[in-house]
């Protein structure tokens, strides 16, 4: 900790008391905003870049994603983990979509469990493609989270100004976005999973 500075008046010397003990509040707030609490931010919805009808998906070209690059693995594989590991390698119908670069490939390495290759893919966006379940999975959970400062709250006013209060977590914002593809007709309209 920061020793005081010695001043000459009481008035400096309770001033000081003062800031100091409002920074201590804005640092045990700032404690307080953990991975947990930014976790629990909601995601903003993005309306859709690539809007296609059953009959355009069902014309459109079979697709098949194969990694670019593999690197070996040096560690062997668990085998405790391979009926997990080949639900994941499934291949599944998706749409990915680069909210940052719109029209962007993406590109990004993957590794689920140890003991399987690194693999680089290079993923083409707004068109049905076919690619593991992993892959798919990973794309979707590209998310950063946005903060602002809470505003409603005013935690000090002193003659050099306002302080505003803490920081918050405003929203939780897909980077890049992976949505099913489904070939049947369904009843239900909800968002299916992978």
């Amino acid at each position: 900790m920061v020793e005081k500075p010695r001043t000459k008046t009481h008035e400096a010397e309770k001033e000081i008391d003062r800031l100091d003990t409002h920074f201590n509040a804005v640092e045990e707030e700032n404690k307080n905003l953990t991975l947990d609490t930014a976790k629990q931010a909601p995601l903003k919805e993005i309306e859709p870049q690539t809007k296609m009808s059953q009959r355009e998906i069902e014309k459109s070209d079979e697709i098949y994603l194969k990694p670019i690059r593999w690197e070996r693995p040096k560690e062997k594989f668990n085998e405790e983990f391979r009926d997990e590991y080949n639900f994941q390698k499934e291949y599944v119908q998706f749409i990915a979509e680069n909210n940052e670069i719109i029209g962007e490939f993406i590109e990004l390495w993957t590794k689920k469990f140890p003991g399987v290759n690194c693999e680089f893919w290079q993923v083409p966006v707004n068109k049905p493609v076919w690619g593991p379940r992993y892959l798919a999975e990973q794309i979707k959970n590209c998310q950063y989270r946005t903060f602002t400062m809470n505003e409603n709250k005013i935690v000090s006013t002193s003659s050099s100004g306002q302080i505003y209060g803490q920081m918050v977590v405003e929203a939780t914002k897909n980077r890049l976005d992976a949505r099913p593809v489904s070939s049947r007709k369904s009843i239900f309209m909800g968002a299916t999973n992978f």
